[in-house]
């Protein structure tokens, strides 16, 4: 009998790639989303990838369920051998309000988990991100972010969203230790996730290349992301099920640190014909142009800073290197422009 997985927000961009290759796998996906009017899009998002869709009406199920919502969540547990949660905000822009980011990330969390925990599951591989581990200064002497470092959601140059992230992660490695010390939790740190995605819905990120192909900006910020390809996020997801080794881990999931305005610049060697916008902003210009875009405001404490990530753990997971974030960036753009979406 295949193991059935419940994976929350089903309906997101690495969450639909996660249910592809579960599914690949032999695994039954039970999706959560907010409505069951989602249901079809993530169904039609994955069907032209399998390779054997048959069956796929009892094979990938659907219930809705929401992250601030006690019901529905112990009856979306009956029957699961293992809960994926991948459900969390991921704005654009930073909300006026910390807590319209933390509280649903923080509860939403304790709630999957509370109610996995109820049911008898045992196996728990949550999303978290590399904001909870590099939003903060290393400390002194240290060279690169690793797995043991921590996001200090008191810092005033964190995020919301870092704080959310954090706060999550923390949240959920809390109720482990003290409630369910039997639960085997794994939590997966992605970077700056680029690819295409299954269909032509947006994701935060995929906007990001959006920005660049529609040269939104005049100059470009000195400014990067820890990168990393959705395929080999979705990957990490499944193949750390069956992984005991990983019990108890968080697994930064990244390849490289990139730079926007390198970003940039694979596009426009890929893309010669198209105006991209490769010039370098000076700092005190991205300053100026924040007072007027949220988007930009949210960056400004990570101007000219490289993080390097120590992502041996990640690698000796998975059994090889991983993929080149460069390639999956300009692989996303084609995809947006084969797709008229841009």
């Amino acid at each position: 009998m295949p193991q059935t997985v419940l994976l929350t927000g089903a309906s997101g961009y690495i969450a639909k790639h996660i249910a592809l290759q579960l599914l690949e796998a032999g695994y039954h996906v039970r999706g959560t989303v907010r409505s069951l009017s989602r249901a079809d899009e993530v169904t039609a998002a994955v069907r032209p990838h399998l390779s054997d869709d048959s069956d796929l009406d009892k094979r990938l199920t659907f219930v809705a369920l929401d992250l601030s919502s006690d019901d529905g969540w112990n009856a979306a547990m009956d029957g699961i051998d293992v809960l994926m949660h991948t459900a969390s905000p991921f704005p654009m822009t930073q909300p006026k309000n910390d807590d319209e980011l933390i509280r649903p990330a923080v509860d939403g969390a304790l709630r999957a988990l509370k109610a996995a925990y109820q049911a008898g599951v045992r196996r728990v591989i949550m999303t978290s991100s590399t904001v909870a581990i590099s939003g903060s200064a290393l400390p002194p002497g240290d060279s690169s972010y690793d797995e043991t470092n921590w996001t200090d959601p008191d810092d005033p140059a964190v995020t919301a969203y870092g704080k959310s992230k954090t706060l999550a992660e923390k949240a959920a490695w809390d109720f482990q230790r003290d409630h369910a010390p039997e639960m085997n939790l794994t939590m997966v740190n992605p970077g700056f996730v680029v690819g295409p995605p299954l269909d032509n819905k947006f994701s935060t990120s995929v906007g990001v290349i959006e920005r660049i192909l529609k040269a939104k900006d005049p100059m470009l910020p000195h400014f990067g992301f820890g990168s990393v390809d959705v395929l080999d996020v979705a990957e990490m997801h499944v193949s750390v099920i069956d992984k005991p080794e990983t019990f108890g881990q968080r697994i930064m999931t990244v390849d490289r640190f990139i730079w926007f305005v390198d970003m940039a610049k694979a596009i426009k060697a890929a893309f010669p014909d198209r105006k991209i916008v490769t010039r370098l902003a000076p700092n005190f210009v991205v300053r100026f142009l924040a007072l007027f875009d949220p988007a930009i405001k949210s960056i400004i404490p990570a101007l000219g800073q490289e993080q390097k990530m120590d992502n041996s753990r990640a690698i000796a997971t998975l059994g090889r290197g991983m993929r080149q974030s460069q390639k999956s960036i300009v692989a996303c753009a084609k995809h947006l422009i084969d797709n008229g979406l841009v």
